[in-house]
């Protein structure tokens, strides 16, 4: 298989790309583009040099492909992740814009080394669907992080992260925008994996409706060959003098309608797997507290106002922590992907 050449640093302007039959190693130091088409790609990286260091890598909408990697002097260590290239690289709506033609890598961490890189088409890759909503949308800028953002970082080279999370989507509005469910559905191909986490946005949907809407977005999915799995949303930062998390934290909505517990039923009468992330953020947050679980959102982030539904990148890795355990609990296919 042709490898795909490094072609410039962000700094220094993309230029064409050069294919060739054997491995090009090229040295990337800070922001890097690569310019390929649209489609699904093995990053191979090593990390380490002369210096100690850690170094991990961010690619396109500041989707966190590998968490900074600590490197003692003179060592070096590998590592490979497979990504999505696509326009617009953030929410499919491209309310954040087109982003950047090609694949662009940003080298993170506190002490980040030039790394080695080179970067290998995968058009077979097994992807990894995400429908959801802002708390696991792929954010283009500070400070907002969606869970899905930092799920690539849970996986080695092998599948790919696609998240089609859109920020303000309920199950009314992702299937009816032509931008989401009708095109999302057209690219699953057999033994791909569906996310379907929906329910933040879904305020005033009577459960009747809520229970029809999923039941389309699974029969979309099942037709196309895909195993569709539910995720339950993760709470909102809502505490009770009690110490506990109020009905509205736990995504209740305006009409009584307990969304994570139709999500429960749902997966248990159709048999298909329940990724229960309503219930595990809610033990992390009552196991915190109210005051230290704030950092997992985004404190003071609009005039001064806490967000308590939002994530930090933190809270957003947290999240996503949460949701690769239940991945490997629930043995999904791709679980064997899943870093140690």
């Amino acid at each position: 298989m042709k490898i795909l050449v490094l072609v410039a640093a962000l700094a220094l302007g993309a230029l064409p790309a050069v294919a060739d039959a054997a491995p090009r190693w090229t040295v990337c130091t800070g922001s890097c583009s690569f310019d390929v088409p649209a489609g699904d790609y093995r990053i191979d990286v090593v990390l380490g040099g002369r210096d100690a260091g850690s170094t991990g890598l961010d690619v396109e909408a500041r989707r966190i492909a590998l968490a900074p990697v600590s490197t003692r002097a003179g060592q070096h260590v590998e590592r490979s992740v497979t990504v999505e290239v696509r326009t617009p690289e953030g929410m499919p709506s491209g309310q954040d814009g087109p982003g950047t033609p090609g694949l662009q890598v940003h080298l993170t961490g506190p002490a980040p080394q030039p790394v080695r890189i080179a970067v290998t088409p995968e058009p077979k890759a097994p992807r990894v669907f995400v429908i959801s909503d802002s708390t696991a949308s792929d954010w283009a800028y500070l400070p907002k992080n969606g869970w899905a953002q930092a799920l690539p970082e849970f996986f080695r080279a092998g599948p790919s992260v696609r998240n089609y999370a859109q920020s303000g989507a309920s199950t009314v509005s992702y299937l009816a925008d032509p931008l989401y469910f009708a095109r999302v559905r057209l690219m699953i191909r057999r033994g791909d994996t569906v996310l379907i986490q929906l329910a933040h946005n879904d305020k005033q949907t009577t459960e009747d409706v809520y229970r029809a809407n999923l039941a389309t977005l699974i029969t979309g999915v099942r037709d196309q060959g895909g195993l569709p799995v539910m995720v339950t949303p993760p709470v909102r930062h809502r505490f009770g003098a009690d110490g506990k998390l109020t009905p509205l934290g736990l995504v209740v909505n305006n009409l009584g309608v307990d969304l994570p517990a139709v999500l429960r039923d749902v997966a248990r009468q159709q048999k298909f797997p329940l990724l229960d992330l309503t219930a595990r953020s809610q033990a992390l947050l009552e196991s915190l507290g109210e005051a230290a679980s704030w950092p997992l959102y985004l404190t003071l982030a609009h005039d001064g106002v806490d967000d308590a539904t939002h994530l930090s990148r933190y809270g957003a890795e947290q999240f996503a922590t949460l949701v690769a355990r239940a991945m490997a609990e629930a043995r999904l296919p791709l679980a064997r992907f899943l870093r140690p």
